[in-house]
């Protein structure tokens, strides 16, 4: 790192990079070609950020707030993910908080990423560029963190590329640490020592977690090409700062000097600042809070770059209290018709989302959907969900205005293509829509919104099950509680319960009767119980008369092996047993509350927990528990599985680099447990069926052997490995959930943290 002074008085410290993202693999452990490919959702995750590219007709990208990015292909309506390389350490990098193209080179991208700014992820974010399309990165890491994953996300963009010199680059930061700018590139970067407020703003300044009370800082950035030449610096430049008082900057000489912008509303936040350069406005779209979630009020503004004129043109004012009940964001100008712009009530939940359109400068506004007689609607749109048929929600709990499908929630993004303006795309808190008849609206004509979402996989995944006979494979997600999945191939109809707790934290089936399915999740508790069973594979939930007394949340739950009891550790009370439902619970003893638990998967009446580096065992149908005198086991971060067909056959994986860490495997129900001495690091083991010629079922684990990090395979019982992942398939973390098919050898599901379900066959 060295000091240097910039032209311009842009101030003063640049940074070392051109990284690679990923080390390359060594070549000490063997490896085997896999051929890697989700699960199908398609969709399932919030979509902060669509860009489209101004100088190729079709190109686009969008950006979410931990699975990624991902680019659509001129001539295709399915989307490639960009960013899978992105490695174990790595993982913050998977949370991007902004997205950036050339204007004039339709091969560079650029990316802000990083997830949380808080202590969560250890790491400072980076600016990843790429030179085509996203195929590689070159990386350089940054002095702070980025919160992709952070409040506000939807705002921006942060990240921007100058129109009339591609070499500039400007990004705004959170957390107090102002405007960036690089002028090679995106290769170094200098802090802009000029701009005069870095933001003022946090959702919660009291919030003890670091995360609600981070400064949002500096969220947007927009360049005036009119004031520029080709090859020479854009010299009118305007920023979006997190700060109700004083939201818009502007600098008039190619940003050496900076000044809040005179006459601006204020009050609220600019979550989108938009420039019809043809017609000379910036847009604003505002709202008193960064969103994405929250947001009472908001107006959108016009302001005249000639005259220096602001005019409020919200479709609905913020002094409409009684009417105006969110914020608005997802603002975007149609290129084609430089007149015609459209924003979102990005946060209004009830009875919908609202898309307003205007054909002339904001003066005035169609809604894409009205009110005709309380609680009746009339609707501009039809809907088309067949490409994720399990968006039909059907909440029980939806008031009389209220339908299913919905236009979506937290639609902070939207985008009309530059090319053609019959299309656009806007992001929900779910998937991402859009129409290819978006014209229709101005003709009295009926809008067709369908999904567009297609190869968009970004499911934050907490646990997956392969029984031996139905389904093959059976989740638990967070956000849209989990599926079952006849075929891997194809899109499941419905979600397990629509009616259901949203996040599943664990699912487990009777290895000998596996028609018996349990799954456990946050839920409300004053209405829901945190627990379901099934009794048909998955195909339909009970949930049961009664749950433990002082359950918080999900925590883990384990099926006996004949099916006929359900040990549940649910967070926030005692591990607790049931053999009839859930008609009546017994408390079990000896295992501490908290306990991580697992089913023998040949004795009924055998059931494990694990807690602060001791292992439990059961004998008595988990009535009562004895501890381990097995030491040496990782004391945090460990997860566990028992082998199918094989009774006291136990795996852990787990710990952390400063203890115990790697994998361990007792054939004795626990009494003892031996390390694998090849194995240096592990967090996920799980089993699938065995190798022809083989008698123990092949192994696969998320881990490090021989100094590499990846998904491997061992065909006999851990004496060897060979990794079958490779340096493009990383996925970032990887250790919730690693299991093989009992039906299938050699295919792997691996559970990411918002890639979604991906799994792999020998190529």
């Amino acid at each position: 790192m060295r000091a240097k002074t910039l032209v311009g008085g842009v101030a003063s410290l640049t940074l070392l990079a051109a990284l690679a993202v990923t080390a390359p693999a060594q070549a000490a452990v063997p490896s085997t070609p896999y051929a890697w490919k989700n699960a199908q959702i398609v969709g399932g995750g919030f979509i902060p950020g669509i860009v489209y590219s101004p100088s190729v007709s079709g190109l686009a990208y969008v950006r979410t707030d931990i699975g990624g990015a991902y680019r659509r292909d001129p001539g295709s309506s399915v989307w490639t993910p960009i960013t899978d390389s992105i490695g174990w350490d790595d993982w913050g990098l998977t949370g991007i908080a902004s997205l950036a193209l050339d204007p004039n080179d339709g091969t560079k991208v650029y990316l802000a990423a990083g997830t949380y700014t808080n202590s969560w992820d250890p790491n400072n974010g980076a600016i990843l560029r790429s030179s085509d399309r996203g195929a590689t990165w070159a990386r350089t890491t940054l002095p702070f963190k980025l919160g992709g994953n952070m409040p506000g996300r939807g705002m921006g963009e942060r990240l921007a590329v100058d129109p009339n010199k591609g070499s500039v680059l400007y990004l705004g930061a959170p957390s107090g640490n102002g405007l960036w700018r690089s002028t090679d590139s995106g290769v170094t970067w200098a802090k802009v020592t000029a701009f005069p407020n870095p933001g003022t703003y946090a959702q919660d300044p009291n919030d003890p977690n670091g995360y609600l009370n981070d400064l949002q800082g500096v969220v947007w950035v927009t360049f005036d090409p009119r004031t520029g030449t080709a090859g020479n610096t854009t010299q009118t430049i305007y920023a979006g700062v997190a700060d109700p008082q004083n939201t818009v900057y502007r600098s008039t000489d190619g940003g050496t000097t900076w000044a809040r912008l005179a006459g601006q509303p204020t009050g609220f936040l600019a979550h989108k600042g938009v420039l019809d350069s043809v017609n000379g406005y910036l847009y604003l779209a505002t709202s008193d809070t960064g969103g994405p979630y929250d947001g009472g009020h908001g107006d959108v503004w016009r302001y005249a770059t000639a005259t220096g004129t602001w005019t409020q043109i919200s479709p609905i004012p913020s002094s409409d209290v009684d009417n105006n009940y969110f914020g608005y964001s997802g603002l975007s100008v149609d290129r084609q018709h430089p007149g015609t712009l459209m924003v979102t009530a990005y946060s209004s939940w009830w009875p919908d989302t609202i898309i307003w359109r205007s054909t002339d400068n904001g003066t005035t506004w169609s809604k894409i959907w009205d009110w005709t007689r309380y609680p009746s609607r009339s609707f501009r749109y039809t809907m088309d969900i067949s490409a994720s048929p399990w968006l039909d929600l059907k909440d029980p709990g939806a008031r009389d205005a209220e339908v299913s499908p919905k236009l979506g929630w937290m639609t902070e993004a939207l985008e009309i293509n530059p090319f053609n303006s019959a299309e656009f795309l806007y992001g929900t808190g779910a998937t991402l829509f859009g129409s290819d008849n978006l014209t229709n609206w101005d003709t009295g004509g009926t809008v067709t919104i369908s999904v567009k979402a297609k190869g968009i996989e970004e499911t934050s995944v907490q646990d997956l099950v392969s029984p031996p006979s139905g389904a093959p494979l059976l989740s638990a997600l967070g956000d849209i509680t989990g599926f079952r999945h006849d075929s891997l191939t194809t899109v499941p109809a419905a979600t397990f319960n629509s009616n259901d707790w949203p996040t599943s934290t664990d699912i487990d089936f009777a290895e000998s009767a596996p028609a018996t399915v349990v799954r456990v999740g946050n839920c409300d508790v004053s209405t829901q119980k945190c627990l379901s069973y099934s009794t048909n594979g998955g195909t339909s939930w009970t949930a049961p008369a009664k749950q433990p007394t002082g359950v918080t949340g999900g925590g883990t739950v384990a099926v006996s092996a004949d099916g006929t009891r359900y040990l549940w550790s649910p967070a926030g009370a005692s591990v607790s047993v049931t053999a009839n439902n859930g008609k009546t619970w017994t408390t079990s003893t000896g295992v501490p509350t908290g306990a991580r638990v697992i089913s023998d998967r040949v004795t009924a009446t055998t059931f494990y927990a694990y807690a602060n580096g001791t292992f439990y065992r059961s004998t008595n149908g988990g009535t009562s528990f004895t501890a381990s005198a097995a030491t040496g086991l990782p004391t945090e971060s460990v997860r566990m599985s028992a082998v199918f067909g094989r009774a006291g056959d136990v795996w852990l994986a787990g710990g952390t680099v400063t203890g115990a860490y790697g994998l361990w495997h007792s054939t004795d129900g626990g009494v003892s447990f031996t390390k694998l001495s090849s194995v240096e690091q592990a967090d996920a083991v799980g089993f699938g069926k065995a190798a022809t010629g083989a008698t123990y079922p092949a192994i696969y684990t998320s881990a490090k052997i021989g100094g590499v990090r990846g998904i491997f395979r061992s065909d006999d019982a851990g004496a060897t490995w060979i990794r079958i992942n490779d340096d493009q398939h990383q996925y970032g973390w990887t250790g919730a959930v690693v299991i093989g098919d009992p039906r299938v050898y050699g295919r792997v599901y691996v559970g990411t943290n918002g890639r979604g379900i991906v799994y792999a066959d020998p190529a």
